[in-house]
């Protein structure tokens, strides 16, 4: 489990830098670029090796690895969007709302058989997240249901694609596939980048590099959890646990009070970990 927690951490730390850059930052897609540009370096610098030239499987892995960059750029892009129609809450818990896509993907495609308790997991989780999204008060209504869906579908599909390389990818070339996802980001948030033809600024590139490194790690470990643990298991812990480090990191850093609807969230995502056997 030690992959599953390191990735959690990786994760939080990158919610946690793009908060701290958010009063800091000018160009969006400059900071982006940066990140994934540094990503795809480390994806290179760690990979066990790279003189593979018509190796097997590696056209399998460059090429899932350039969808997977196009749908982590596409989430993105679907994310803000779905902010300014249908607000942050509702964007938020649909988006996170994606584990479902991987862990059915696990179940139906991967035939993973998920127990009782861990059904009962999968659905307390489901469960945490709603609660912890959910504002009281909040004006949001939902602008565009299709939109949901498709942000829904995106994220889901993009967090799929890592257990994909798992279960058909060659494990030698998981940095090959790594390299090519952060490149086909790279490329694409460059080509936004240069669209918007927003100025530059050293602090957007240098919270781009920040951001980056613990981009890259929450893959690979993400990656490597997936190699010794069932996908239907990782994903929605992944996922409630990186909510719960989240709320940990708002309530010590940045001093933010926990409301009893995080509170009870918190608590359903414990209950929901014993019954995932984390």
């Amino acid at each position: 489990m030690i992959y599953l927690l390191l990735a959690v951490l990786s994760s939080a730390c990158v919610s946690i830098f793009m908060r701290l850059s958010k009063n800091h930052i000018k160009n969006n897609m400059a900071m982006f670029t940066a990140n994934y540009f540094l990503c795809a370096v480390l994806s290179f610098l760690f990979m066990e090796e790279k003189r593979t030239a018509g190796a097997d499987g590696l056209t399998f892995a460059v090429l899932l690895g350039l969808f997977s960059g196009i749908l982590f750029l596409l989430s993105f892009v679907l994310l803000e969007k779905s902010i300014k129609i249908n607000g942050v809450t509702i964007s938020a818990t649909f988006m996170k709302l994606g584990v479902l896509i991987p862990t059915m993907m696990a179940i139906v495609v991967f035939g993973e058989k998920p127990g009782i308790d861990q059904i009962a997991g999968i659905a307390l989780s489901i469960l945490a997240i709603f609660v912890i999204n959910s504002e009281k008060g909040e004006k949001e209504k939902a602008g565009s249901v299709a939109l949901l869906l498709i942000l829904l579908l995106g994220s889901g599909l993009t967090d799929s694609t890592i257990n994909i390389y798992d279960k058909v990818g060659v494990s030698a070339l998981k940095d090959h596939y790594l390299l090519f996802t952060f490149l086909s980001a790279c490329f694409i948030s460059f080509v936004f980048w240069i669209k918007e033809k927003q100025k530059v600024t050293l602090k957007d590139v240098l919270f781009g590099f920040l951001i980056g490194i613990p981009n890259y790690f929450s893959s690979r470990f993400l990656l490597l959890a997936l190699h010794s643990v069932d996908a239907v298991i990782i994903y929605p812990a992944y996922s409630v646990l990186t909510i719960l480090a989240i709320s940990a990191a708002g309530y010590l850093i940045f001093k933010e009070s926990l409301e009893k609807r995080k509170l009870y969230g918190i608590g359903i995502i414990l209950l929901a970990l014993v019954m995932l056997n984390i």
